[in-house]
């Protein structure tokens, strides 16, 4: 479905894709990065709305640069807000359908079936100037599906969705998907995905630093080097059992000898070997948690691993 060459895009010095190669066949999948990595620069490299800068972009087996008729088969829901304030939803989505060459008559049907799925025929035909964000956002994913394309690429689809809003969206994707719609996802928030798919590419400055399963990416990330946190009362008691490990880096005692904090090399060695020693010793250990628990350090992590350095 989608191929991917030592694709790299330039903007002047800025690069906004590095030497992607990735190949993905048709399913649902999950673009996972902090803001600024690279994801919607990648978005608009596979719907032709930008030329590689090197290598080589294939969607469906064509070139989306050069064939606008393959946007039939693809959706965008962009990031970015495209609607027109005295335009009603029901216009302008029908007037998107229209663009793929479909009839009138069908494209008015399409854009009403779209509309309720997105739970907006009760205010399809106010001006989208008078709606809320949520609302906009759920137009914005109507025009994306309404003509049926076997591929939905969503950007930020969450944007603006109260909690009601993004549980609805995402039985509405689960149900496309479970029905055969090819499904790419960029999100910088890993659990909305997760409701979706098991099937990740983690993306950060304009790289590819992992694509799999969440089980195979969590592997990865078991393998690159990082800090832990024990907490608990007998977390010094740890010490001679990490003090000769050739795959631990720094050890630091902190908060009144409650909280070990320890650089790793290789972490996998650790989770195989604590529980042992925490069973083996009676310790109790009341946490166990990575120093840098956020998205961003993970990402800064395999970024060093892919550049080869130990720390």
């Amino acid at each position: 479905m989608i191929q991917l060459e030592k694709v790299s895009k330039l903007y002047g010095n800025v690069i906004g894709s590095n030497d992607l190669t990735v190949e993905l066949g048709p399913g649902a999948y999950g673009i996972v990065g902090p803001n600024g990595s690279g994801k919607t620069t990648l978005i608009n490299l596979l719907t032709g709305q930008l030329r590689p800068t090197l290598g080589k972009v294939s969607v469906f087996a064509q070139d989306p640069w050069r064939n606008r008729k393959l946007l039939r088969r693809i959706g965008l829901c962009p990031a970015t807000d495209v609607l027109y304030p005295n335009v009603s939803a029901y216009e302008w989505v029908t007037y998107q359908v229209r663009l793929h060459g479909l009839a009138h008559a069908d494209s008015k049907r399409l854009a009403t079936e779209s509309l309720a799925q997105v739970q907006m025929t009760e205010n399809m035909h106010r001006p989208m100037g008078e709606y809320s964000l949520g609302m906009r956002q759920r137009t914005k994913i109507a025009q994306a599906l309404a003509h049926r394309p076997e591929l939905l690429i969503l950007d930020e689809p969450y944007n603006g969705l109260d909690p009601v809003g993004r549980h609805q969206m995402t039985q509405l994707l689960i149900e496309l998907s479970k029905q055969g719609t090819s499904l790419l996802f960029a999100s910088h928030v890993l659990h909305e995905i997760e409701e979706i798919t098991s099937s990740f590419l983690l993306i950060h400055g304009g790289r590819l630093l992992a694509s799999g399963t969440a089980s195979e990416v969590e592997q990865i990330i078991a393998d690159t080097p990082q800090e832990v946190v024990l907490i608990g009362p007998d977390v010094p008691k740890l010490i001679p059992h990490l003090a000769d490990q050739h795959w631990v880096d720094t050890i630091q005692l902190l908060a009144e000898r409650t909280e070990l904090r320890v650089g790793l090399r290789d972490p996998s060695n650790l989770y195989h070997s604590v529980a042992d020693w925490i069973s083996k010793d009676q310790l109790r250990i009341d946490q166990f948690q990575t120093a840098n628990s956020n998205l961003t350090a993970v990402f800064e992590s395999l970024l060093r691993h892919h550049r080869g350095e130990s720390k």
